[in-house]
């Protein structure tokens, strides 16, 4: 039994009698689609080898095709982050300085005035990096290092809205939902078409609006099955 089982496969069911003859029969089971109905390809690839790193060096497809959810968390963790990182680097110069005590005396000059605490300085790098620019908290001539650290702040914040506004946008863009506008028929016809026998199928477009350069991929399964009789004879 075991022998047929593997040279024959799982899908068949052997059944011995006495009485009767005893044969094959594949067993009924759901099979996997190999295209959904949405046009996606149901095969995933496994133990390539290296895959996370190629994965990283195309950093920014990498987060263009990940899901909605996981998108929204990097944005929101990128921004918190990197708000965070340069509020403390404001607030550092300024301990360094010593114009945290100095946070009301109209006599000294600070390097940024009116920073004088953390939230101060988050406040004061949250208004450089959104342009508000309130007037209340402004960078000194006195402070080369606030000023070397304000133009590091403005080239990296360029960077980093540059790279995940733009990575939302394309998802945003990507037509991934237009598929589900577009009927095919319920059933595939063979006919004789310019002396050729072809397989034949209608599609619809559910929208108003022209679909230009369209393009239809087909692929054809081919299963080939055969069924083993096993025939036994009982004594």
């Amino acid at each position: 039994m075991s022998t047929i089982r593997r040279k024959f496969g799982e899908d068949y069911q052997v059944v011995n009698t006495n009485r009767a003859m005893s044969f094959s029969a594949p067993a009924k089971r759901k099979r996997q689609r190999f295209v959904e109905k949405n046009g996606r390809c149901n095969v995933q690839h496994g133990n390539l080898g290296g895959e996370t790193s190629r994965y990283i060096s195309d950093l920014f497809t990498t987060l263009v095709d990940l899901k909605w959810r996981w998108n929204l968390l990097i944005f929101l963790l990128t921004y918190t982050v990197a708000w965070l990182i340069m509020a403390s680097m404001w607030w550092i110069i300024a301990y360094i300085r010593g114009d945290l005590g100095h946070g009301h005396d109209e006599s000294y000059t600070p390097c940024v005035a009116n920073v004088y605490n953390f939230p101060s300085a988050f406040l004061f790098f949250i208004e450089t990096e959104a342009t508000i620019g309130y007037g209340y908290r402004y960078i000194t001539e006195k402070c080369p290092e606030g000023i070397i650290l304000f133009l590091f702040q403005s080239l990296l914040g360029s960077i980093v809205d540059a790279f995940l506004i733009g990575c939302m946008f394309i998802k945003m863009s990507q037509p991934k939902k237009r598929a589900e506008t577009l009927m095919f028929s319920q059933d595939a016809v063979i006919s004789q078409r310019d002396g050729k026998l072809c397989l034949m199928f209608r599609v619809g477009n559910l929208r108003n609006s022209h679909m230009v350069s369209a393009q239809i991929r087909c692929k054809l399964i081919k299963v080939l099955m055969s069924l083993h009789y096993i025939y036994h004879t009982g004594r």
